[in-house]
């Protein structure tokens, strides 16, 4: 595993407790997502195919937060709906928390199914199914 250097600056900035959740979320994604694009974006490490975000992690007051853009369409327990669109997340307090078998099926859904965010600026905030 090689963190990218923007991404081992996020890393950096968090309280240790904090950057063992995300180094361990960094490792399950990079494992489970490999080739795919993946950036500081917003200020939080992302991930995309074909420019269209699919999941991320970022540091809240009291939580790291697990973003999947397309979430709320795998019909996964474990996730909970954020915001308005097809969003969903998982919140860790702590690294022992994280599920490799449960996360590892989370991206298998990333990855398959997909809801146009990259496009949604153009479409004046209509999602559309791409995958």
């Amino acid at each position: 595993m090689s963190l990218p250097p923007e991404i081992r600056e996020y890393h950096a900035s968090l309280a240790p407790a904090d950057r063992r959740i995300c180094t361990a979320l960094f490792k399950i994604i990079d494992a489970n997502l490999p080739g795919v694009e993946r950036k500081i974006w917003h200020r939080h490490p992302v991930w995309f195919l074909e420019g269209n975000p699919i999941v991320g992690y970022s540091k809240l007051k009291d939580s790291v937060r697990l973003l999947f853009w397309s979430g709320q369409s795998f019909e996964e327990p474990g996730l909970t709906p954020e915001g308005s669109f097809k969003a969903a997340e998982r919140r860790y307090t702590c690294a022992n928390e994280i599920d490799q078998a449960e996360l590892a099926r989370w991206l298998a859904k990333a990855a398959e199914i997909q809801w146009d965010y990259k496009n949604i600026v153009k479409r004046k905030g209509k999602l559309i199914r791409v995958k």
